[in-house]
Order: structure tokens, then sequence, then C-alpha cells
């Protein structure tokens, strides 16, 4: 396949990294939880391995340095086509930026930015490593979501930063949920929370993992010191365990139908 074959199209989520405060300790809960296998073929930034699942990359990890210790946290990057003119973009559009945009050797280029509520997402510029767009396979991220206190703004920003373009959700029909599409392809979706949902963490950005039993997975999750924080729910798209891991960085898993 070629690269421009498989290169994920602007503006569509192609990696997420962990950025732990204890690395060993991550790598062995989600070995636990989601099957990965590591390899440490990515080191330009500092400590850094990749997730692998069947011998693909599904996701990274990191150790976060720096005082005071910033949380524990899940971060998604999107692909963009030239990441500087993008994190112009960013700042133009109120968001800022805390990282680069900087080379990640010959991997690519990035950078780490807010939006105007303070979710922190990535943006990647892809070298040699494309990034991995997200898929349906057990172990592997399949969905993002940002969950704020509301949806108009967020749906500007990030259809002028990042060209999505924002629907209402009509599986669910109760909630003030957007589906953010390029082209005809769902990518991502805003949520809008009540005020208290947000106390610990304020606006972010929620990654979900798929998982063939969501019951078991939430048991796993207890045994290995991380926190059930809701219950178990069903969807339109399937079971969902909402969650954080050891380190306090939320996770979702869905049990697709």
């Amino acid at each position: 396949m070629t690269e421009a074959a498989t290169r994920p199209a602007p503006g569509t989520p192609c990696w997420v990294s962990l950025m732990a405060h204890d690395l060993p300790a991550s790598q062995r809960f989600y070995h636990e939880l989601l099957g990965w296998e590591y390899d440490t073929d990515m080191q330009a930034l500092g400590p850094y391995v990749r997730a692998l699942k069947g011998g693909s990359p599904v996701a990274g990890l990191g150790n976060l340095a720096g005082r005071p210790p910033a949380p524990a946290a899940w971060l998604p990057y999107f692909a963009a086509e030239d990441a500087d003119e993008t994190a112009m973009l960013v700042r133009d559009c109120g968001g800022t930026l805390a990282v680069g945009p900087l080379d990640a050797g010959r991997a690519g280029r990035l950078a780490v930015a807010a939006d105007p509520h303070g979710a922190a997402f990535g943006l990647w510029q892809a070298g040699k490593h494309l990034g991995q767009t997200f898929s349906a396979g057990s172990g592997t991220p399949v969905w993002t979501e940002l969950l704020t206190v509301e949806t108009a703004q967020s749906q500007t920003f990030y259809s002028m930063v990042l060209g999505h373009e924002a629907r209402p959700e009509p599986l669910l029909p109760d909630a003030d949920y957007l589906t953010l599409y390029i082209k005809d392809d769902r990518v991502a979706g805003i949520e809008a929370v009540d005020e208290q949902t947000l106390t610990e963490r304020g606006a972010h950005w929620l990654t979900y993992f798929s998982v063939p039993d969501a019951d078991a997975s939430a048991w796993l999750i207890s045994r290995m010191g991380g926190r059930i924080t809701g219950p178990l729910r069903d969807s339109p798209f399937g079971v969902l365990v909402h969650a954080t891991d050891p380190e306090g960085a939320p996770i979702a898993l869905l049990q697709p139908h």
C-alpha cells in the first residue's frame, strides 16, 4: 500500500498518546486490559513506547516531565497537512499552544494545543510515522469525543482549525451531542456535559477503546487499581464503560453490538 493511500486525511484522528508518571506501570496496566505489546521505536522526545496490537501500532505511551507534575492524560492527535499553519489557526481562533510545532525526528512534526475551553489535543504532520486511523479492532482506539460545557463555540473552533463539519447525532436525540465529519466520514464527537462532571479535569477529549467484554474489562480495571466512574451503560453503539486508569487518566471502553 502506498504512503498516499495510508496517510490519514487532515482533521482525522490519527494517533493517541498517554502521558503518565510511571511508564512501566502503565505499560503493565494496558497490557492486561487491552492486550498490548510494546516497542521503543520512537525515542526522539524522551522515554516513549509504541503500543502494538497484532503487530500493528495503535497508541503511544510516554513519561510526564516537569514541575508541578501534570495529571496523567490521553491525548488525541489530529492529522495536519501543515502543523505550523494549523498551529497559527489555533491561536487565531482563540486557542493556545503548549508545545511546538517541533520535529519529532524523522517521524513527523507535532504540536500540542488547547481549545478556548482548555481541552488539550495534538496536531500531527506525518513524516516517517503516518499515524494510525481509528478502527474497530479489539484493543484499539475506536472513537474520541470532546466533553465540554457547550457545543456551539467548540464546534466553530474545530471547524475553523481542523475542517470538521458538525451535525446533530440522530442516534442520541436527547443529548446535546454533535458528530464531527470530514466529508462524509464520522471522525469525532462533542458532548455538552454539566460543570460538575468537569470539576476535576475541565473540558477534555476522551478516547474510547474497543473491548470484547465490557463486564470483564470493568472487573480488570478495578482489580488493577483503576476506578469505574459510572455504571455500565448500553448505547446505540454498544456497551460503554467510563473509568480512570491507576494514575487517574480518563478512559472509555466500548463493547460494540
